[in-house]
């Protein structure tokens, strides 16, 4: 059995790592994956063994909060968890918020009356000189408490953790901030005993050894840190929080014959909904009246409204930009599309990368390590001869820059922020471990059907062999013979008669032969239709036809001949077509230095002629689904890592077989267990995407990895004094509580970049080809090229960002533009210098609103 567990508490690795490594202990658990990031726990158990509340106390033991994530699952649902979670996060900010300008509030004045006078600064009379050095440290320590009251949370969990043998970043500063103020209190009682005896030189000397602001600077910079830390965490869910705003909060439902406003979570299966234009459908359904044009960009990523009408399947969070439509509800709460993607995104994030171990294995021992490297800090200055302040100083210093939180988030905040963007280009990643394997993929295999080629049969060829008969003439014949058959052949050369608007003509005696052919009576002449084989056995022997067909079956084309009276009249060739970014996106996968293989049931000329024409490197045909498996097994133990791309129907055991398996054209139905990834568009496009931001994400991790570990490695050494002797370099425990709040910042920002991700391929031909004609006129020019960036309000899709590109384009001078729909931003690339006034006219004529 696997449950999710809320744990609260968690403030660093260090504390991740404690909560996994007792679960891990209890007897009957078998797998234990701790997220620092959503503060949650997936543990896989034999409730046999164990139960939920032993896991809970357990975690309740070593000092952390521990809840069952969902204790009335069917009341809960997407909305609900996210607005939670979010009411949550906000009440974190509201409380880190005021503790820190509360903290400020008294650290400013303690600043000033403690480092003052060391700057000059003016001081009351009452504050300065030795005989005043009391009243000075008094005040001092008056404005210290409240700092430590009001930061409590960090003594209460440092200290607790401590006492349940489990130290975690909080008892880093806990202990630091901690010296720093009983120094800072026995100075004190030093200094009350000389003003007692008359020692002034006492007194003097230890009113320079007060470390009071240092207690209270160290909490603060190390909330402020924390601030800043939680509120850019926040933002590496921003792609879901858009997809769930996206979903409407109402419905308007028919009961028992009335239109009512109900909250989209009681809209039931069964339910039917009215949809008007700019409404959002709040769930997912089939359309049973009317029609309309949906904008599915935020959930599938393309970029142009579809146009679905009766018995089209519509999805939630899209929408209805024309036409109004009823759809009857067919999957509602958790199991809509926008649950299933927002539950697939979260799972992947909760999962941990084999990147990630290391991390793991160091944030287990990190703490007690520090904290011995601390007391070694400190004795070895002691012996060294140093002052008692001095060494203090040192080892307060070591503990608080030493950073586990850059090292627990450096894969989580990558991980979410990178399956996020996914998401929104409607590429489903289900772990973390997926999306680091294919970052290393070398091999590429293709299914053919559906994935390379649209998987519809079309009408290709018609080739008339009687000239008597005119192309639409034997179009009508064909219509007519094929009309009574169900073979996707026959519903190819339907499709093509209707488009064409051919007649229709009286067929009677219809008759089937399966695997050969059909015939039937039309206008009083026997018409029969059918393969090489069938033609053979009805005495048609025309040499012109063999050949013809031989042609089209080299292209992968499957021919019918037609016949009347046992004379041959024309040929239909009938072919599977090649979907228009296929080429592109396999050129683009090549140049990622990916080897691409199509591997197909078809027969081998149709798959050498679509090998041939999108430019794969092998093809492989006439295969079973067990035989695709084997063949991929057979690459993998040729040490190659290879990812299979298929359906995700009849390709399963290939795609569980490859190191990553990825369904294409999965649509709706996004649970598709045999796979790793799931591409919502049936496009290659996708994959080629998916390629390139694994490979970013991968990128950030180890860049973080790197700053983290780096960030330690040196920052603890330069704390313990190791180069003051030889240069001098020392840090206080001010800079070193800086710093280590710092460090876990620049690691989420880093992960942050992940938000403007964006493939550099162009997949459409007319956008390849408009990107060389600018490339060769820019290359003409003698001048060098200049761009320009305005400001744009109002763009909210693909669509509107197009439109300002066009309307730019419009704009003589200039050679190319772009607009990015998140910074709210177009860059126009001009030939010559041209007034940016007219730039923004340009976009303001065309519905925005625009400026510098």
């Amino acid at each position: 059995m696997k449950k999710e567990f809320n744990v609260t508490g968690m403030t660093c690795a260090a504390c991740q790592a404690n909560v996994e490594k007792t679960v891990k202990k209890l007897p009957g658990v078998e797998s234990v994956s701790v997220n620092l990031l959503n503060e949650n726990m997936s543990v896989s158990y034999n409730e046999k063994e164990v139960t939920d509340d032993k896991i809970i106390n357990a975690v309740i033991s070593i000092g952390y909060g521990a809840s069952l994530k969902h204790t009335n699952e069917e009341k809960s649902t997407v909305r609900s968890d996210w607005e939670t979670k979010q009411s949550n996060e906000q009440m974190k900010q509201k409380s880190m918020r005021t503790r820190l300008f509360s903290s400020v509030c008294f650290l400013i004045p303690l600043m000033y009356v403690a480092m003052g006078g060391m700057l000059g600064l003016p001081l009351p009379q009452f504050l300065t000189g030795t005989e005043n050095a009391l009243v000075n440290t008094l005040t001092q320590l008056i404005l210290t408490v409240p700092v430590m009251i009001i930061n409590k949370k960090f003594f209460t969990s440092g200290f607790k953790a401590l006492r349940h043998k489990a130290a975690n970043m909080d008892s880093l500063v806990a202990i630091g901030s901690s010296a720093a103020f009983i120094y800072g209190l026995i100075s004190f009682y030093f200094m009350c005993y000389g003003a007692g005896h008359n020692d002034f030189q006492l007194v003097h000397k230890f009113s320079h050894e007060l470390y009071f602001e240092s207690a209270a600077m160290i909490l603060t910079l190390v909330t402020i840190g924390k601030y800043l830390e939680t509120k850019s965490k926040a933002k590496t869910s921003d792609a879901l929080g858009k997809l769930i705003d996206l979903a409407p909060k109402t419905a308007n439902v028919i009961r028992n014959g009335a239109e009512v406003t109900i909250p989209a979570e009681e809209v039931k299966s069964g339910d039917t909904l009215i949809i008007r234009p700019g409404e959002s459908i709040p769930v997912d359904g089939v359309i049973i009246e009317g029609e309309g044009s949906i904008d599915q960009s935020a959930v599938t990523g393309e970029s142009l409204p579809v146009d679905k009408e009766k018995d089209d399947t519509v999805i939630c969070a899209t929408i209805n930009k024309n036409g109004t439509f009823k759809m009857v509800a067919t999957k509602v709460g958790n199991d809509t599309t926008l649950s299933q993607i927002i539950k697939l995104v979260d799972d992947a994030s909760n999962t941990k990368a084999p990147i990630a171990r290391l991390a793991d294995k160091v944030s287990g021992v990190f703490v007690p390590v520090v904290i011995g490297i601390a007391l070694v800090t400190f004795a070895v200055w002691l012996i060294s001869g140093a002052t008692i302040d001095f060494a203090l100083s040192m080892g307060i210093t070591v503990l608080v820059i030493s950073c586990p939180c850059a090292l627990g988030l450096a894969t989580p905040v990558a991980i979410m922020a990178g399956t996020g963007k996914a998401a929104e280009n409607g590429i489903l990643i289900k772990s973390a471990e997926a999306l680091e394997n294919l970052s290393s993929v070398d091999t590429v295999v293709l299914d053919k059907t559906g994935t390379v080629t649209s998987g519809k049969m079309s009408v290709s060829d018609i080739f008339v062999l009687d000239k008597t008969f005119s192309e639409k003439e034997f179009l009508s014949f064909a219509y007519s013979l094929e009309n009574g058959s169900e073979h996707p052949l026959a519903n190819a050369i339907k499709e093509k008669a209707k488009s064409e608007n051919v007649n229709l003509k009286m067929s009677t005696e219809f008759s089937a032969e399966i695997g050969k052919g059909v015939s039937a009576t039309i206008d009083g002449d026997f018409w029969f239709s059918g393969n090489y084989k069938f033609m053979l056995e009805h005495g048609i022997l025309d040499s012109e036809f063999k050949e013809k067909s031989e042609e089209f079956m080299k292209q992968g084309k499957t021919s019918l001949v037609f016949a009347k009276n046992k004379k041959a009249i024309g040929i239909i060739a009938i072919s599977d077509t090649v979907k228009p970014e296929s080429k592109l996106s396999i050129e683009a996968l090549k140049k990622l230095d990916k080897r691409v293989i199509i591997l197909t049931g078809d027969n081998s000329s149709a798959a050498e002629f679509v090998a041939n024409e999108v430019g794969a490197d092998e093809f492989i045909a006439e295969v079973l689904p067990t035989d695709k498996e084997r063949y991929v097994r057979k690459l993998k133990e040729q040490g190659k890592k290879v990812c299979m791309i298929g359906d995700g129907i009849n390709d399963s055991p290939a795609l569980i077989t490859a190191d990553v398996g990825m369904a294409i054209g999965a649509g709706t139905d996004i649970a598709i267990d045999s796979a790793d990834i799931v591409l919502m568009k049936n496009s290659l496009c996708d994959a080629v995407t998916a390629f390139e931001l694994s490979k970013k994400v991968l990128k950030n991790i180890k860049m973080n990895l790197f700053w983290a570990f780096f960030y330690n490695a040196l920052g603890i050494p330069v704390a313990a004094g190791v180069f003051y002797p030889l240069w001098g370099i020392k840090l206080t425990p001010m800079l070193g509580s800086l710093a280590m709040s710092m460090s876990s910042l620049c690691v989420v920002s880093n992960a942050l970049r992940l938000r403007f991700f964006k493939t550099k391929f162009v997949f459409s031909e007319d956008e390849q080809s408009q990107k060389k004609e600018i490339i060769e006129n820019t290359e003409k020019k003698e001048d060098v090229t200049m761009t320009k960036t305005i400001l744009v309000e109002g763009m909210m899709c693909n669509h509107c960002k197009a439109h300002v590109e066009t309307a730019l384009k419009g704009v003589e001078g200039v050679i190319n533009a772009e607009a990015d729909l998140e910074a709210k931003t177009a860059t126009a690339t001009l030939s010559s210098d041209i007034d940016i006034n007219i730039l923004i006219d340009a976009v303001k004529a065309a519905g925005y609103d625009a400026k510098e």
